[in-house]
């Protein structure tokens, strides 16, 4: 995926840059739909994209699941979740937690046949984030979901979560952040081009998701920054 797919895209960063928007059509042609229906168009280019996501929670996703205590949240749905690697690190570092693995149906069954195998504490429910009723649950994860849109739509999707979640729950968001004046981590910089070259998203620093989080109801934001590809940003309901 990142050869095939991400790096042709790059070779319009330039325009990219001056517009302000996705270079998928440029590069690609014509498009079906927004960028996860670009991304879904066949199911190659589906598993090429969900090996890439399989890949970096096997690396990062020991370190994202332990960066805040999270044993006392029980039922955990990881919206987006994609093939359920980060879920397994979840049950893996809190074995009395479940995990729901909550994706688009095509993804989910994808993930069960080339991935991961449901078990008791790993499960998979199909839907859209967007729309319908998203699971009840203690704790919901959004790892590498935010970056993907623009704040309205991230504040659509944040509100809908505050109103599924449990009283006393919470939101962990996994995402590259930026220093608050935006001129590092480089790789948070890299990262942030990368989502603008794709899906006119980016990345954004501690006190813009603060802002996003409590804007939609949720409090108590806690910041924690791993040191590895990944930070995470934990609020309660």
């Amino acid at each position: 995926y990142q050869s095939q797919t991400i790096y042709p895209l790059w070779s319009h960063l330039g325009d990219a840059i001056r517009e302000g928007r996705s270079q998928y059509e440029k590069t690609f042609g014509p498009l079906p739909g927004d960028v996860f229906q670009t991304i879904y168009r066949s199911e190659e280019e589906m598993l090429k994209f969900m090996g890439l996501m399989n890949s970096s929670w096997v690396i990062d996703g020991h370190d994202v699941v332990t960066a805040f205590n999270l044993s006392s949240f029980q039922t955990i749905v990881d919206l987006g979740g994609c093939t359920g690697a980060l879920a397994r690190e979840v049950v893996e570092a809190y074995p009395s937690s479940s995990v729901i693995v909550f994706d688009l149906p095509q993804v989910v069954e994808a993930a069960q046949k080339h991935f991961c195998q449901e078990n008791q504490a790993v499960k998979f429910q199909s839907g859209d984030f967007f729309r319908g009723d998203i699971p009840a649950a203690d704790l919901y994860v959004l790892a590498r979901i935010i970056h993907d849109w623009s704040e309205e739509t991230c504040l659509t999707l944040l509100k809908r979560i505050y109103d599924a979640c449990k009283p006393g729950g919470g939101v962990l968001l996994v995402e590259a952040m930026l220093f608050e004046n935006k001129r590092g981590p480089v790789s948070a910089q890299m990262f942030s081009l990368n989502m603008l070259v794709q899906a006119e998203g980016r990345e954004r620093s501690p006190s813009e998701y603060t802002h996003l989080l409590n804007r939609t109801g949720f409090h108590n934001v806690q910041v924690h920054r791993t040191g590895k590809s990944y930070d995470t940003i934990l609020a309660i309901r």
